[in-house]
């Protein structure tokens, strides 16, 4: 049997990465089931599921960044403040739903002038989103903040609280809410002129400028929506344990939806990869995740661990998805 196809390519390449993963998953899930006594629990399997979502909704926000051959580093900490900020407006006294406007607010802002310095001041995507995640951190963290962590107080509206602990018809409202964000993804991306944009911009920047593409626009919409959909993420959360930790922002979660992203097989080279590498990425590693927690694996042993995964994953990208001339001059990651 010859390993090249009738293109002169290696016959692998046209495997689905996505078709592995899923079976890998398949196999880690039914490892853990038979060799981890509280893995396959009711209660596990609900904070398993609660917690792919959280994940999964930032690998959604992070993937059409990616898409268009940019990153956003910055979406964990814009994330924790911007819902820190809600909290504490909302415990203050102010309602809820002013106190979400203005944190929905806070997070677009910050996803706005990551765009502006991505798109017109020309900062490569990794290091004006790394600098911005830190400067928001710290910015709203002393000017806003009163302690690390913030809890959401007793009582109040019931809904807000139903976001990430609620159920419809058995399912958990965080599940629900991944989907129909995936959904909504799926949508734009696909369906619309600026998801098109967006994957024209990650195919090929330079082709999609001259053909009339608005570029610097379409770049600000990426990280503002990217911004966006981590809000949501961090709402989910933060009503889910009723609290939210800013110096999460500080932690290796950007790794982790990054790891999420690339192992399902969104390619870093830009303009490749549908929403449904994310949900395949999302349950891997979140029941890798779950099944390390479980057998007390050291943070430390862990994070070595998504290391090399991440690592393998960049590895069968670069050959997967082989950067081109055009790549190579985007100065991206």
């Amino acid at each position: 049997m010859s390993l090249f196809a009738a293109s002169g390519k290696p016959a692998w390449r046209y495997v689905q990465q996505e078709n592995i993963v899923i079976a890998i998953t398949a196999i880690v899930f039914l490892g853990f089931s038979v060799t981890l006594n509280n893995f396959l629990t009711t209660s596990n399997v609900l904070s398993l599921i609660q917690n792919v979502a959280i994940l999964g909704i930032l690998g959604l926000a992070m993937a059409q960044a990616i898409i268009g051959r940019g990153i956003d580093l910055s979406i964990v900490a814009n994330m924790a403040v911007s819902v820190a900020a809600t909290l504490q407006l909302a415990n203050g006294g102010m309602p809820i739903a002013l106190a979400i406007a203005l944190g929905l607010a806070l997070a677009l802002v910050i996803g706005l002038i990551n765009g502006m310095l991505i798109a017109y001041v020309e900062i490569p995507a990794i290091f004006a989103t790394l600098a911005m995640g830190t400067a928001a951190y710290g910015f709203v963290r002393a000017a806003l903040l009163n302690d690390n962590l913030i809890y959401l107080k007793a009582g109040g509206d019931g809904w807000f609280k139903w976001i990430g602990s609620g159920q419809i018809v058995g399912i958990p409202s965080s599940v629900v809410l991944f989907g129909i964000v995936a959904a909504l993804m799926h949508v734009f991306l696909h369906h619309s002129l600026p998801g098109r944009f967006i994957y024209a911009m990650g195919d090929n920047p330079l082709a999609a400028r001259t053909t009339g593409v608005p570029v610097r626009p379409t770049i600000v919409l990426q990280y503002v929506l990217s911004a966006g959909v981590a809000f949501l993420a961090g709402i989910v959360m933060a009503t889910s344990v009723d609290s939210m930790e800013t110096r999460i922002a500080r932690s290796n979660l950007v790794y982790d939806v990054i790891l999420v992203v690339v192992i399902g097989g969104i390619g870093l080279s830009g303009g490749k990869g549908k929403i449904r590498s994310v949900l395949v990425g999302t349950l891997l590693i979140g029941t890798l995740l779950n099944g390390m927690t479980i057998m007390d694996v050291q943070y430390t042993l862990q994070s070595i661990i998504k290391s090399l995964i991440l690592l393998v994953a960049i590895i069968v990208d670069s050959l997967v998805n082989p950067r081109d001339e055009q790549t190579s001059q985007q100065g991206d990651i």
